[in-house]
């Protein structure tokens, strides 16, 4: 049996102290496959984005463990974690999170170049050419449309051939049309180039791209759905919130 990509044993995140106490995620335990696109479901409020968070290292648990790959990320000291982050996990966020200054073409390899890894330049090139951005390497994100800037985005999540990619309502700032775009080049990215993809959500149709759906209510994993469609994912949603 494969190591999963990502997964979470007895997840505890609490915020906050007394009166203000809140457990975002109350003894999570989940595994997402690799290879495969899963997406993380639920109300407002229901974990989903904390989960995504303390997966990917960007946030540490209140107790419990996560993992990427075999790695344990609890017991990494702060510059490990960046280790992990930089090297091993892409990240794709609703604000596209490029940096202002630099080209398109520079927004992709800024991972590696802070590294001071080499580019496959043949990889990043097939990346570009199957995103369609080609022409648009030489613009700065301001001279982008959303679209465009999401698609640098997932090129620089990709091209470092990271072992997960967590995308945190990646079609949220886009146009259904753009939106739909990007959601189908994630899932050929997984089927056609083995990528792994965790992705938070909130619409049954970008749902309806992976390949699993697991569903939160109140911190906790309450359902899970196979070969997910947008009305099974909005059927499932529907009896959550009942």
């Amino acid at each position: 049996m494969s190591t999963p990509a990502a997964r979470a044993v007895d997840a505890v995140k609490i915020y906050g102290a007394g009166d203000t106490e809140v457990t975002a995620l109350d003894r999570v335990t989940v595994a997402f496959d690799a290879g495969r696109f899963s997406a993380i479901m639920g109300p407002s409020g229901s974990g989903k984005s904390t989960l995504l968070h303390c997966l990917a290292g960007l946030d540490r648990l209140t107790s419990g463990t996560v993992f990427v790959g075999a790695t344990e990320l609890g017991s990494l000291r702060d510059a490990e974690l960046t280790k992990v982050r930089r090297d091993r996990i892409g990240f794709v966020f609703q604000a596209f999170n490029l940096v202002p200054t630099l080209t398109a073409a520079e927004n992709i390899t800024l991972p590696a170049d802070i590294a001071g890894r080499k580019v496959d330049v043949a990889w990043r090139d097939e990346v570009v050419e199957v995103l369609g951005i080609g022409p648009r390497l030489g613009h700065r994100p301001a001279e982008l449309s959303g679209g465009e800037q999401q698609r640098v985005a997932v090129a620089r999540a990709l091209v470092g051939r990271p072992e997960v990619i967590f995308a945190d309502e990646p079609t949220g700032n886009l146009d259904s049309k753009a939106g739909a775009e990007l959601l189908a080049l994630m899932a050929d990215a997984v089927s056609h180039y083995g990528q792994s993809v965790v992705m938070v959500t909130h619409d049954p149709v970008a749902a309806g791209y992976a390949d699993r759906v697991v569903f939160l209510a109140d911190g906790a994993v309450v359902d899970e759905l196979a070969d997910p469609t947008p009305a099974t994912v909005g059927a499932r949603m529907a009896a959550i919130r009942a």
